[in-house]
């Protein structure tokens, strides 16, 4: 009962005036210049801090069209001081990380919330990688190559959707 009363206090809309109306869009890749960045008017705007806690409400895959072409993405929803969707190449190594972490997890875990912390590449300037914890826990999942990403993603989707379900 004291979970379901602070998760009803976490999903309601501030009261008087501010400036968070809405969720907020971050784009996850390393296109212009920064790790993550939100685009206003089709302007970047870089994202200087280095993480995002809050609690997982969903993750999903959707059709889309960027530059003129057809692509799948992910998008992962974030509730902390308001809405936040993440959203990243369904096949890149930042949403690979993420879904791999999120499929070990169980429901009970997402009670809490999570951090998402996108890191660098190494080698590759262009590749964005996402630390998962949960707590001050860093959730170690690895992936390679043989990696079955159509069972992978089921699980962390299932993860995160009983954890809501369980919730109310």
């Amino acid at each position: 009962e004291l979970l379901k009363q602070l998760i009803s206090s976490i999903n309601k809309p501030k009261l008087g005036l501010h400036s968070d109306a809405g969720s907020c869009k971050i784009y996850c890749n390393r296109h212009n210049g920064s790790l993550w960045y939100t685009l206003n008017n089709s302007e970047a705007s870089a994202i200087t801090q280095t993480a995002l806690t809050g609690y997982l409400k969903e993750l999903k895959f959707e059709k889309c069209e960027r530059r003129g072409k057809e692509v799948y993405k992910l998008l992962i929803t974030i509730q902390a001081d308001r809405p936040y969707i993440l959203e990243s190449g369904h096949d890149t190594h930042f949403a690979k990380s993420v879904l791999a972490a999120i499929a070990t997890l169980t429901p009970q875990q997402l009670y809490s919330p999570i951090t998402l912390q996108p890191t660098p590449g190494t080698t590759d300037e262009n590749v964005l990688f996402c630390r998962v914890w949960v707590g001050s826990e860093l959730v170690m999942a690895s992936y390679n190559e043989e990696s079955n990403w159509r069972e992978i993603s089921k699980q962390a989707i299932a993860v995160t959707k009983a954890a809501l379900e369980m919730a109310f």
